[in-house]
This record gives C-alpha cells, structure tokens and sequence, in this order.
C-alpha cells in the first residue's frame, strides 16, 4: 500500500500568552484519510492548536505546515482549503438553509456554476433537502448543527477541523454525523481533525488519537496502542446463570484484586476489571470454589476511558 502523505506537521509548536503557555512543544504529523482525535480537558490547549494550525494565531515558536501552506504567511490561501465547525458554530437564522450555504460558498470561492448543484448535494447529504427553503430560526438544534457541518464542507475541503461536532445531539442524530465523518475519510480520502470530550465517540471513529494536557502532549497513537501501553490491567465479561446472580454479584465483588464489578441491565452477565491479567486463574477458581456456575469469560480489549483513568489517576474523567 502506498504511503499516506502528510497533512499536518508541527515541530516543536508552542504558543504563550503573557505567562501562559496554552499549546507547548507540540509535534505531530497527520496524514491524509485520517481521522485524528484531539482529546484533553476544557483548557488543555486544543482550541488554540486549531487556530495555529489555521492560522489564525501565529505561533511563539516552532514550526508547522499544513496542506504544504506555512498558516502564518498563507492563512488566507491555506483556510481556503480546511473547514471549520466550532463547538457553538452560528447558522444566520435570519436566512433559509439554502441561502446560509449559498452565502458561504460565495464567500470561500466556489465557482458559480457549480454553487446551486453544490448545494442541493448537501442538502440531500444532510437529509435537508425538504427544509432547505424554510429559514433556520424554524429548525432544531440537530438540523442547525447538521446546516452548520454542511457549512464547513461546501468547498470540499482536504482538512476538516471538528470541535464537538455531536454535543447536545440526540442518538439518532449523533449517529448520522459520525456516519458522514466515516464517509468523508474512507471514502472522499479527507482527513479530519477531532476535538471532543466523548471518548467512546472516539474510540469509534478516530485512527489516532492526541492526549494533551496543560498545552503538552502526553499520548499520541491508535486507541489500541495506547490502551495497551498506558493501562496494563484487564477487562472481562462472565456470564452466569440467573439463580445465581446474587451469589455471582457477593463472590465477584469478595475477590480481593476486583475492581468495577458491574451486573449488565438485569442480565446473568457481570463486568470487572483485574491488575493483572495472571491473576484469571485465581478469580475462575474463587468462582468454581464458591459454586458459581461460569458459561463463558471473555476478555475485554481496553478503552480509551482506560487510557484516560491511566494517564489522569487523580483528575476528573473528560467524558
């Protein structure tokens, strides 16, 4: 398979204000088709990185290259090729949706004769095509969102920068946008660069994924590398029989090294997490020794939620 080429390369890439420093000697590379998620708690730095990476901010030191532009000398010409959807993006509701994308291809040069076809394209991407006339002060949050995601693609941008694209949407929704985040990668070969809080959200769609905490980057890899390398514990389900639910629930939690024991919505099936994964033959022996009857124990690849527990012990979960 031929190698991907970069989309993003920072280098040392760091930016004070006054005495703090929000992103601090960032190195990251980025690669087309991908989808990288940008993980850290409210402040960590991942709001000024896509400015930089946009060029929007200049940076106090470091280097970075984005679509092959320099962002501080080519902003104008390299914004021209990325997309942006901030965490609260603002739609005019004074206009309808096809006038909303209208106004904004307009703006970012798409070719008149390919406006209108453009977007009557998103409007059927993005399931609007029967609310497109109708101004945005009559749609929902969901439709907003889903104007405003349309927004950031109507020039087809090669990079697309996501700020909590899903908070605040409701499932069916929410799985509609991952859908088209899925499509734009595999399928339009666009890369996109995700912040967001929802681990499991990224765990789902991202190749990589960036933890950075106060402005540093602290993990950096697929969510199977990191869970792997940064939580060294593991996770199992075991189904028993539903007489012995109770009993199950009392010897699980009993077992001295157990953590998380959880029964599974009313079912026979229980979750826990063990240190170290030796120490199975010890927990099935607890059980038979017990008389827990045991159907299957199956062990669990570890999660980003994992990765997060390991690299911020003491802090609050950023989900």
């Amino acid at each position: 398979m031929a190698e991907k080429a970069s989309v993003v390369v920072t280098e040392g890439l760091t930016r004070h204000f006054d005495e703090i420093t929000a992103v601090d000697d960032l190195t990251i590379e980025i690669y087309t088709g991908e989808v990288l998620g940008f993980l850290g708690h409210n402040g960590a730095g991942k709001t000024t990185t896509v400015r930089l990476l946009n060029g929007v901010l200049t940076p106090t030191s470091g280097s970075v290259k984005v679509l092959g532009f320099d962002p501080v000398r080519q902003g104008a010409e390299l914004r021209r090729h990325t997309g942006v959807l901030t965490e609260t993006p603002s739609v005019d509701e004074r206009l309808t949706g096809i006038e909303n994308l209208m106004l904004y291809g307009a703006l970012f040069g798409v070719p008149e004769t390919e406006l209108e076809g453009r977007v009557t394209e998103l409007l059927d991407i993005f399931q609007l095509e029967e609310r497109g006339a109708d101004r945005v002060s009559e749609y929902s949050k969901g439709m907003k969102q889903k104007l405003a995601l349309a927004r950031a693609l109507i020039h087809k941008p090669s990079l697309l920068f996501l700020d909590e694209p899903t908070s605040g949407l409701d499932p069916v929704i929410t799985r509609q946008v991952h859908t088209i985040i899925q499509d734009l990668s595999q399928n339009e070969n666009n890369s996109v660069f995700l912040c967001t809080h929802n681990l499991e959200e990224a765990q789902r769609l991202c190749d990589r994924v960036a933890v950075l905490e106060y402005g540093k980057l602290v993990a950096f890899g697929t969510p199977r590398e990191l869970a792997r390398s940064l939580w060294k514990g593991l996770r199992l389900e075991i189904t028993t029989s539903y007489d012995a639910v109770d009993a199950a629930q009392n010897t699980l939690t009993s077992f001295k090294d157990a953590r998380d024991v959880n029964q599974v919505d009313g079912q026979p099936i229980f979750t826990l997490s063990l240190p170290l994964h030796d120490q199975v033959p010890e927990l099935v022996a607890h059980l038979v020794e017990a008389g827990i009857p045991l159907y299957t124990l199956t062990p669990q690849e570890p999660t980003l939620e994992d990765v997060y527990f390991a690299l911020h012990a003491d802090e609050e979960v950023i989900a």
